[in-house]
């Protein structure tokens, strides 16, 4: 690798520090993975080559369960899914994710060895699997897998011990990458990528790991690219300072980052912000209307009633009730104002639900309005390079944009390309689709500033020759917000 090695971190175990210096937006390392599959909760929405969300998909004619965009995916796919495929016909069903995964890991183990690429710094025996760990209920759990795996793995193939099973299926159940669509927003599957799982963690972390999908869609497949993660610097990291990444998101408390840490990945976080429970204080703050602060009573007070309001929300955004989420998210918005600060975790989660939904609905000047004060609290708290940080500036934008606010809009789009830039890169189709719709908006603007009653009736032409479209649903499944798979 030519920026990192492999060292002993203190505290720690071993980890990943930079051999040389690097700066904001340089790719560390990239790695393809070992394995990938489809969640089971979306394997007839999602195509299990590329992983892009897909309406129509076309199943395999063998086992009938996996389900591509077209033969070219298909025949991309094939090396992967054909044992897969033998043993879903056989077995008469397909097992869950966890299943899935291990059956592919060894299946490519067994044909490649354990060092599948040059660029491989660890094997599979040598990372991690935590069983030891694992509570009673886990353990449980762990059991049955190990039991239906065991049902599922053909008879032709290697056979294999059941410590061997157990490792790798632990190895999953603390490692397991989450992979997202197309969008970069919504987790649609796991996967294994052993150079990833040497990198620690830190609630302030200096790298970012994007997942960057490839391209297999087109017809000549020397233009086929892989699925692979890339590691990307935040800022400038000197020779022989630790690479880190964030396990799970920031906007948690320290207390709740803490526990999230030790249930998931079973050790405790020493960081700085979690030591000195660093922005805490902002993340519970009550507001200051007109200088004065509001009773530590009162913040408590509704501190908790937004508490409860998120769960109902949460309820209801499940069940795609989003009239009632409106609802909700209203009335525990109203109570908020003047009393929670912009900072408050509670108010941002209604800001940044309430704007989603509302431009679901093509409410879009009420959700513009959220969405800004969505943008404003995540400055304050987050890392400026943030890619959550990125990601809802431009979604903020996009509202803005689409209520015709075109000045604001555009300025929001080119801070999300900044960071975006240095997140994702330029070759990102996040970054490209982020950069046409900067061009765009530059365009439009000129024409404002030209003349604002031509602009605004070109604009109500527009929107009345085009029949109404809604926009993406949404996601009520998970979103992307921790690195690794939560169980």
């Amino acid at each position: 690798m030519e920026f990192v090695e492999v060292f002993d971190s203190p505290g720690k175990g071993r980890g990943l520090r930079v051999s040389k210096e690097v700066w904001a937006g340089d790719v560390l390392f990239a790695e393809a993975p070992l394995a990938s599959v489809v969640l089971d909760s979306l394997v007839s929405s999602v195509c299990h080559g590329c992983f892009r969300r897909q309406e129509k998909l076309q199943r395999c004619g063998q086992c009938r369960f996996a389900q591509y965009c077209d033969r070219t995916c298909q025949r991309a796919s094939w090396e992967e899914h054909k044992h897969e495929c033998a043993a879903i016909k056989s077995y008469g069903k397909a097992p869950n994710e966890n299943i899935r995964l291990a059956a592919r890991i060894m299946w490519r183990v067994d044909k490649e060895g354990m060092v599948v690429s040059d660029m491989q710094m660890t094997t599979l025996d040598d990372l991690e699997n935590h069983i030891c760990d694992m509570n009673e209920d886990d353990l449980k759990d762990f059991k049955v897998d190990i039991h239906n795996f065991l049902d599922f793995w053909p008879r032709g193939s290697k056979q294999h011990t059941v410590d061997s099973i157990s490792h790798v299926l632990g190895v999953i159940n603390c490692n397991g990458f989450m992979v997202s669509d197309q969008r970069g927003l919504q987790a649609v599957g796991v996967g294994l990528f052993p150079n990833l799982c040497l990198v620690n963690h830190d609630c302030w972390p200096n790298c970012t790991v994007i997942l960057n999908n490839g391209n297999q869609s087109a017809v000549d497949t020397m233009y086929h690219s892989q699925k692979r993660i890339e590691l990307r610097a935040l800022g400038k990291i000197s020779p022989g300072e630790e690479v880190t990444v964030a396990y799970v998101d920031y906007l948690n408390l320290s207390e709740d980052r803490r526990r999230l840490l030790k249930q998931q990945y079973y050790f405790d976080c020493t960081c700085e912000h979690c030591t000195n429970h660093s922005k805490d204080d902002l993340k519970m703050a009550g507001a200051e209307p007109e200088g004065e602060k509001v009773p530590e009573e009162t913040v408590k007070e509704v501190t908790e009633y937004s508490r409860r309001m998120l769960e109902k929300m949460e309820k209801a955004r499940s069940e795609a009730n989003y009239n009632e989420v409106v609802k909700i998210c209203r009335e525990c918005v109203a109570k908020q104002e003047n009393v929670l600060a912009d900072t408050h975790i509670y108010q941002l989660r209604m800001w940044c639900t309430l704007s989603e939904v509302l431009s679901y609905l093509q409410f879009f000047d009420e959700a513009s309005t959220y969405a800004r004060k969505m943008v404003e609290g995540y400055l304050k708290l987050y890392h400026p390079n943030n890619a959550q940080l990125g990601m809802a500036t431009m979604r903020a934008g996009v509202t803005h944009w689409q209520a015709g606010l075109i000045e604001v809009g555009h300025g929001m789009i080119c801070k999300a390309y900044a960071i975006l830039m240095i997140t994702h890169g330029p070759m990102h189709p996040i970054t490209k689709d982020l950069e046409a719709m900067r061009i765009q908006t530059e365009m439009e603007l000129r024409m404002f500033k030209q003349n604002e009653y031509v602009y605004h009736s070109m604009r109500e032409a527009a929107l009345q020759n085009q029949p109404m479209k809604m926009m993406a649903e949404p996601a009520a499944a998970e979103s992307i917000k921790n690195l690794f798979r939560r169980k």
